[in-house]
């Protein structure tokens, strides 16, 4: 490892390592952390990885340590690499209401063309280009990835991993399906992109589901006690989509869950099995 990461905290896990870094990031313009899970098997060479995407509010660390995912991480021997959700720091915008939805802790994975948010939002590209260069100069994880996210991060997952050729799979819990038309993307989109919805649409898993011929393997779960299913997540749109493309999506509604790590603890063993699966 080279002085690119500096460690935060580790911990043991099913034999493996959890571990917390910072680092400096020249895409965001400031310091960010994220956290990755090495299985046993990074010990003897290089792993292959599941880049997972948080929702709103979230850090590094929520998945790390709700979903229950290093058991079978280890027995499969893959590694997890977990982002923050958005840049942080002094002189980072935030929203000026400190509205959950919008600035700190909710980057929604697009790069930012709008002032004040353009200096520092680029999370498009921190997950999409630099922070997969950085995992892999610095540590025991080579190129073979897959993608997953949950709520907003789904809806990362879900764009990042069809318009990018970087993913042998995609997988999402609860994602923001069809952000163009929902409360959540509409005022995120209007203030990180600004008002030409044309521009939009190069973010909604829904309409590039429907545009394209060929896709990685993709697996989405939505649980039917969702409270935020109905007005902000677009299940729906993905479906069609998914039928007019002709492309294959296992998209699934799960009865009786709702929005929270419960849900995803309750399947990410199954997410992580279609991931080592696929992977190239």
């Amino acid at each position: 490892m080279t002085e690119a990461l500096q460690k935060v905290s580790e911990q043991l896990a099913f034999g493996g390592q959890q571990i917390r870094f910072k680092h400096s990031s020249e895409v965001l313009n400031c310091e960010m952390q994220f956290s990755v899970y090495l299985p046993p098997q990074a010990q003897q060479g290089a792993v292959p990885a599941v880049y997972w995407l948080s929702g709103l509010t979230c850090n590094d660390e929520n998945f790390s340590s709700k979903a229950g995912a290093q058991r079978v991480a280890a027995e499969l021997g893959l590694a997890l690499i977990v982002p923050d959700t958005s840049p942080r720091g002094e002189g980072v915008a935030d929203d000026p209401e400190g509205a959950y939805d919008l600035g700190l802790g909710a980057g929604f994975y697009v790069n930012a063309t709008q002032d004040p948010w353009k200096k520092h939002y680029q999370m498009y590209d921190y997950i999409a280009k630099e922070l997969p260069r950085l995992v892999e100069a610095n540590l025991p994880v080579n190129q073979d990835r897959a993608i997953s996210g949950h709520s907003m991060g789904g809806h990362g997952a879900l764009v990042i991993g069809l318009r990018e050729s970087l993913f042998s799979s995609i997988s999402a819990f609860s994602p923001i399906c069809h952000p163009t038309d929902c409360p959540w993307g509409h005022k995120a989109f209007a203030n990180y992109l600004g008002e030409d919805k044309a521009l939009w649409r190069a973010y909604d898993a829904s309409l590039l589901l429907q545009e394209r011929d060929e896709t990685p393997p993709i697996l989405v779960d939505q649980g039917t006690a969702d409270n935020f299913l109905e007005q902000q997540l677009g299940t729906e749109a993905l479906i069609n989509a998914n039928k007019i493309s002709g492309n294959g999506a296992q998209i699934r509604y799960q009865q009786g869950y709702d929005h929270s790590y419960y849900f995803i603890a309750t399947f990410i063993e199954e997410h992580l099995r279609f991931h080592a699966r696929n992977l190239r």
